[in-house]
């Protein structure tokens, strides 16, 4: 994915479980939370390896950026828009046997990424991968929630969340090696052998779980959440390629707010909504959603772009683009437990002020270095510190959310919160691309202009520029024109980047805002109570 570690409320969803534990064994314990981890740090992995893939892919399959776009899309729209259903699937016909189907089908979407002969076969198969996800990731989750009693669950919580975060940590490294020295099929075809061992340990060890309490499933809710989120995914990027007049792109943006619209009526009256609306009626709740998609697209629609400056304009290789966000990751891990205390000690806003501010100082951060920029005087400061606002961020606004409806709706709000920053991240990319596309055309055709370029230069970039920082000069072009046409791509996509940060940067601002207007300075403690500050 292009966010980075897990979403807020992961832990949530597993602290806030309240079935009764079943009485299991010390080796199955470990087997349940064996097959967790894994199961979990395949998605995670994924979502993070595939950005750093995406220059081999784009080269590879001789896509276009939008159909790069697509290529993380796909996946990222499944997961957002079927996750709280995986969920329910589990509750309904068994945690373990749900789980197992998400990674089986996990595994065969990723051999059937790995095998993908154009960008198209790699599109569909990696939504078929967004599928799988949205099965095994809820489900990873709540087979610890199913097993563990309450006085064993924290330490098996902290147990999956240390090891999620070394996964998340070392996955993009390891991916980027995989793609400098084989290829970038082997970022996929990685998870098949992890998936075996997951499913094994299921059949193994794993019991079977249902919740008796679980509720309907909504099935038109899942449905018009994924045309509605696709249809407007869809306008969005193929937008620059077709042009907004386009029927394709007018259709599916109609489609795509028509059925947004049929979503909040249908959510506002079914029995057993997948997003209950009624949550969004409480104030804190609200504000920290609000946060959540204004800070998580900053997040994930920004950092959607960083591997593809530092690989196709910096020069960097695939490892070292996987290992630049090393230092957010290892903030993270270090300090968030620390940061989980701040709510008890100032109450919600202040920290949800305050974080999401020093994320938009790392944002804008983003938007300074030009072409050549070395890492550690250039990216490292603003990784550094964007790593210390999410880590400020993001344990105080799980807090938050948990805190504002009550132990026995917990569940399903770190649920919804959780789909919320994904779907964030999904619109993000979609709205982003279009920016960076007309930031990076206007760039580059001034440049041309002020080269002189010969008429069939200029047409021959026309048809380039799809590609972006991938774009190429014509074969035959003398060594220095060539050059100048490179150093004028890589200017564009530069101006382009500092857009998208800027973006960022005011998105993350604009999100510390709605903390400040929405978030009161107290919240629910855990048994309902209103507490102070």
């Amino acid at each position: 994915m292009t966010q980075i570690g897990k979403p807020p409320c992961d832990d949530a969803v597993i602290r806030s479980g309240h079935d009764v534990a079943a009485p299991c064994s010390d080796a199955v314990k470990r087997g349940i939370l064996l097959a967790a981890i894994l199961g979990s740090s395949m998605a995670f992995i994924d979502g993070t390896v595939v950005n750093v893939a995406l220059p081999a892919i784009q080269r590879d399959l001789h896509a276009d950026a939008f159909q790069a776009q697509w290529v993380v899309e796909s996946y990222a729209l499944f997961l957002a828009a079927l996750l709280l259903v995986g969920g329910s699937l589990g509750d309904h016909f068994g945690r373990r046997r749900i789980f197992a189907i998400g990674v089986a089908l996990f595994a065969v979407a990723s051999a059937a990424c790995a095998a993908s002969a154009t960008v198209q076969q790699l599109i569909a198969a990696r939504a078929v991968q967004g599928i799988g996800a949205a099965l095994l990731v809820p489900g990873s989750l709540a087979l610890i929630s199913a097993s563990f009693p309450e006085g064993e669950r924290g330490k098996a919580i902290g147990t999956w969340s240390g090891a999620s975060g070394i996964t998340a940590a070392i996955g993009p490294v390891i991916g980027g090696w995989l793609v400098d020295q084989y290829s970038w099929t082997w970022a996929f075809l990685i998870n098949v052998p992890m998936a075996a061992v997951v499913l094994w340990v299921v059949w193994r060890r794993v019991p079977e779980s249902r919740s008796p309490s679980a509720g309907g499933l909504d099935v038109l809710g899942a449905v018009l959440a994924t045309v509605g989120l696709g249809g407007i995914v869809y306008a969005f990027i193929e937008a620059p390629v077709q042009q907004w007049h386009a029927p394709a792109v007018i259709a599916a943006l109609l489609v795509g707010i028509v059925a947004s619209a049929a979503f909040v009526w249908v959510e506002s009256r079914a029995r057993a909504p997948m997003l209950p609306l009624a949550l969004f009626a409480r104030r804190n709740f609200g504000g920290a959603n609000v946060l959540t998609l204004l800070l998580y697209a900053a997040l994930g629609g920004g950092l959607y772009f960083f591997p593809l400056n530092l690989i196709q304009v910096q020069g960097y290789s695939a490892t070292v683009a996987g290992a630049a966000l090393l230092p957010f990751i290892v903030i993270m891990f270090l300090f968030s437990a620390k940061a989980g205390q701040l709510v008890d000690r100032f109450g919600p806003r202040l920290p949800l002020v305050v974080g999401p501010t020093i994320a938009g100082v790392g944002f804008a951060l983003f938007a300074l270095p030009g072409i050549g920029a070395n890492y550690w005087t250039a990216f490292f400061p603003a990784v550094v510190v964007l790593g210390i606002g999410m880590t400020i961020t993001v344990a105080p606004l799980t807090t938050t959310v948990m805190n504002a409806v009550g132990p026995d709706l917990a569940g399903i709000a770190s649920g919804v919160n959780n789909a919320v920053s994904r779907t964030a991240a999904v619109l993000a990319v979609a709205v982003f691309g279009l920016v960076m596309a007309a930031a990076f055309d206007a760039s580059l055709a001034a440049s041309l202009r002020e080269m002189q370029a010969p008429p069939e230069l200029v047409a021959h970039l026309d048809t380039q520029r799809s590609r972006l920082a991938a774009a190429e000069a014509p074969a035959g072009l003398d060594a220095a024109s060539a050059q100048a046409v490179k150093a004028a791509v890589q200017h564009a996509f530069v101006a382009g980047f500092r857009w998208v940060m800027g973006i960022s940067a005011v998105l993350a601002l604009l999100s510390a805002a709605s903390a400040w207007l929405w978030i009161g300075g107290s919240g629910m403690s855990a048994n309902g109570q209103r507490r102070g500050a």
